[in-house]
């Protein structure tokens, strides 16, 4: 019996050590920070760690602009402006709501009491920016998650408060699907039952069908770790991306799903080139090479392929995500680590080294 969880341990050390190790095929050799042989991330053009923004996915450079402004000077009009002029159909006004919420939300963990005064007075001296609202209900949602923990009183009390401010929300803004995106994460914590979460799902596919980041963030409910199994999340997201109009990045959420089912330890050999996995990759790399070069989900999309496509080693394919992406690492997977650029600078360096290993230089990368 020792025997055989001597080895049940050798397979699971080898499974997570592996993709790091020496390799012999493909002639990865990690050498240590500052060797000559080290990759230098500036000979690629590669912003350094310390140089990354954790905040988003990808540049928006009026939301960086009015956020220097409203922490600056602790104001909150130039942010109501900005959304106040954010299509609300689009993709854009989600991912601006939730970089304010989030700006002030770590404000507020950074200065107990203080930080975040500005979304406060938003709210108090004008309740009825439909902009406010929203972002304070997000607010409430990412105080849930960061200062709390699931299951707890503290932590139902906050997402039973969000819930109000989405109501108000909603109210200020009829055909606006982002409060009840907001509300997805809330359902998420607070357990609604499928029928909940389908009535709630049908208000936003009425205003947003082929919202990705609406479509991600209902993922999560469906996963295996929430209120959902493996097949139910599949299932969603093999729908989403049958339907998806042409274009559309929705063919690229059963890499999501994939992803959000990956096993902690993989002691299976050749996961990453199972037909699974490819098919999910190839699945995302046609909605990348087929929607729009302006699509603001477009980033989180190349993000979740840069890990998936360094553990498969596709080097080249990998570096020509990189090179699209980089200097932002707000999205997932990098999210999820406690320092985002670093987990991120793995793999960046990972994909550098097997790229250059066959072949690959500054000179033969595609821009």
């Amino acid at each position: 019996m020792e025997i055989l969880w001597f080895l049940l341990a050798l397979c699971m050390l080898a499974a997570v050590v592996g993709p790091f190790a020496l390799r012999r095929r493909g002639g990865i050799r990690q050498v240590a920070p500052g060797s000559p042989d080290a990759a230098d991330p500036d000979t690629y053009g590669f912003a350094r760690q310390e140089e990354l923004d954790i905040r988003m996915p990808g540049p928006d450079q009026d939301l960086l602009d009015v956020l220097d402004v409203v922490q600056g000077t602790q104001e909150w009009r130039a942010a109501s402006q900005l959304l106040s002029g954010t299509p609300k159909e689009g993709e854009v006004r989600w991912q601006r709501v939730q970089a304010f919420a989030g700006a002030a939300s770590l404000e507020l963990a950074q200065r107990p009491g203080v930080g975040g005064s500005w979304l406060r007075k938003w709210r108090a001296e004008s309740p009825k920016d439909a902009g406010g609202a929203a972002v304070h209900a997000e607010f409430l949602v990412q105080q849930a998650w960061r200062s709390s923990t699931a299951g707890t009183d503290d932590f139902r009390i906050i997402l039973e408060e969000a819930r109000t401010v989405v109501g108000e929300a909603a109210l200020l803004a009829p055909g606006d699907p982002v409060p009840y995106l907001v509300e997805l994460a809330a359902a998420r914590g607070l357990g609604y039952s499928h029928e909940e979460f389908d009535q709630l799902w049908a208000k936003i596919i009425d205003r947003a069908p082929a919202h990705m980041g609406a479509h991600i963030a209902a993922l999560h409910f469906w996963c295996e770790k929430w209120h959902g199994s493996r097949e139910e999340a599949d299932r969603f997201a093999t729908a989403a991306a049958t339907r998806a109009p042409q274009g559309s990045l929705l063919a690229a959420l059963p890499l999501f799903a994939l992803y959000e089912h990956l096993p902690e330890v993989n002691l299976v050999r050749g996961f990453y080139r199972s037909q699974a996995v490819t098919k999910a990759v190839e699945g995302a790399l046609f909605a990348v090479h087929s929607a729009r070069p302006d699509d603001p989900m477009l980033a989180h999309v190349r993000h979740l392929l840069v890990l998936f496509l360094v553990r498969m080693e596709r080097w080249s394919e990998a570096m020509n995500q990189l090179v699209h992406i980089d200097g932002h690492v707000g999205a997932l997977p990098w999210t999820e680590s406690s320092d985002p650029a670093a987990e991120y600078t793995v793999y960046r360096a990972l994909a550098v080294a097997g790229y250059e290993a066959n072949g690959g230089s500054p000179a033969t990368l595609p821009r």
